[in-house]
């Protein structure tokens, strides 16, 4: 699978992280790592289902307050290239079942960088309007800042 950022009617976000790959991989990848940082503080996560194979279940829930929690992502894995790409949606749940309502497929890309590795995520959506609803909502503050508090994760790790 190959995926072509489109600037019409994706968002995208990029940082260097200090640390290696394979932290950053296993902070995407390990239930209770992602937990930490995949919504941005003091809003929580909770990860019930991560299935990693293509086709494999992705379902998360979001509180801002750490009480009530409702629903974030149900969708599923597309490509799971380990320490490479992560690939999934909510177009499809898990097993390749169509969703009732498709927003977005999200790419992660990681990549070996002079300073540690090179971490890009977008977010690609089927019309302008989800792409422009989706900006409305704070997609660049919000990757933003989960990516920050990913980057904060690792780079500790990195140096115990």
């Amino acid at each position: 699978m190959t995926e072509t950022f489109n600037p019409d009617l994706d968002l995208k976000i990029s940082r260097i992280i200090r640390a290696p790959r394979r932290l950053v991989w296993n902070a995407w990848t390990d239930k209770a790592s992602l937990e930490q940082w995949w919504v941005p503080h003091p809003g929580q996560c909770r990860v019930d289902r991560m299935e990693l194979h293509p086709g494999g279940a992705f379902e998360t829930r979001y509180s801002e307050d750490g009480t009530a929690f409702g629903p974030h992502v149900k969708g599923c894995f597309l490509v799971v290239d380990r320490e490479q790409r992560l690939v999934f949606t909510d177009a499809l749940t898990a097993g390749f079942r169509p969703s009732a309502q498709p927003f977005l497929t999200a790419v992660m890309t990681f990549r070996d960088h002079p300073d540690g590795m090179e971490y890009v995520a977008y977010a690609m959506h089927n019309n302008l309007e989800d792409r422009d609803r989706h900006a409305e909502m704070g997609f660049f503050d919000g990757w933003n800042t989960v990516a920050e508090q990913l980057a904060q994760l690792v780079e500790r790790q990195a140096v115990n």
